[in-house]
């Protein structure tokens, strides 16, 4: 069912799911604007003309709230010497909601409160988040954007309606990417997983050599040398001054794993389409246990990863237990 068909019967919370760079936020947000049109089109869009359009457009409309981390937010650069802008959505700005929520709507119609991504929230900020959806205020939409659900709160999933977002065709998304000038189309697309808006990301970030490190070194298997490629991405992280994360470089490792297993089961690989031999070549020396092991320990390590207490001494405990899959 489409977004436009749901606001028939609008639920007073909506989860948008599906994998990073689908462009949720913005499909989110075009749906949160043809909500509080007051003249929308037959088709149900905005009419981009109204006084409600020009608001939302201006972001100043009276009854809609973005919650994201403070990093997500327009023109948001970390001054030296200034603590860097927060990566969750913190408490403060939940109970900033209190007086939004308790007063009536501004033009008579809904009031819409869109939270992105989902997964930015800490334990105490998704707490207070499940008491508003746990008693919903009249007239009241969430619309909460995610590409891990299942970070969040089993609790709050079960409070609202999900509506998964799909992965476009192959032939679609490659046409995206080529139209915009990406060379190699093919190769990125399978990088980010079949999500167009990442690829596109991914080739125009500029951060190609550090990935290019990264897999050169997990190619070779045992013969890695966890200290020294540890020491090659902490200093291309602290060089990138915020553009490469940690959780970046967790991401990546996760999906070579991803990509051995799918070879150890006889299956084309994902994500590093150039290096499918090699990957074949080094599944045939990891027994299948020790594989998945190693990729549920770096499931809880990618949580770890968002606020580590040494990234070197992370990744050099990351790369030692990757050489270890391939102990005889």
């Amino acid at each position: 069912m489409s977004l436009q068909a749901r606001r028939r019967q609008l639920p007073h919370a909506l989860l948008l799911v599906g994998q990073k760079g689908l462009g949720k936020l913005e499909l989110a947000r075009q749906f949160a604007a043809s909500l509080l049109c007051e003249q929308p089109q037959a088709s149900g869009l905005a009419c981009g003309q109204c006084l409600a359009c020009n608001w939302y457009a201006q972001g100043n409309h009276p009854d809609f709230r973005l919650l994201q981390p403070e990093a997500l937010g327009d023109e948001v650069e970390a001054e030296e010497g200034k603590k860097k802008p927060s990566q969750q959505i913190t408490i403060d700005q939940v109970r900033g909601l209190d007086d939004f929520l308790n007063v009536g709507t501004h033009r008579g119609g809904l009031r819409i409160v869109l939270v992105n991504p989902a997964e930015a929230m800490n334990r105490n900020t998704a707490n207070a988040i499940l008491k508003t959806l746990e008693e919903p205020a009249p007239s009241t939409l969430f619309l909460i954007v995610s590409s891990d659900p299942a970070r969040l709160l089993p609790t709050i999933r079960s409070r609202c309606q999900v509506m998964p977002v799909p992965l476009p065709g192959a032939q679609h998304a490659e046409s995206v990417l080529v139209a915009e000038g990406i060379s190699d189309a093919r190769r990125w697309l399978a990088l980010a997983g079949g999500s167009p808006g990442l690829a596109l990301e991914l080739a125009a970030s500029g951060q190609l050599a550090w990935l290019e490190t990264l897999v050169k070194r997990l190619g070779g298997g045992r013969e890695i040398d966890p200290l020294g490629v540890a020491a090659d991405l902490e200093k291309a992280i602290k060089e990138s001054k915020g553009k490469l994360l940690l959780k970046q470089v967790l991401e990546a490792l996760q999906k070579w794993l991803v990509d051995l297993t799918l070879a150890r089961n006889g299956l084309p690989v994902r994500y590093f389409l150039p290096q499918s031999a090699t990957i074949s070549g080094l599944a045939d020396m990891i027994p299948a246990m020790r594989l998945n092991h190693f990729y549920r320990d770096l499931i809880s390590r990618r949580q770890e990863a968002e606020q580590p207490l040494n990234a070197r001494l992370f990744l050099e405990g990351v790369f030692l237990d990757y050489r270890g899959l391939f102990a005889n």
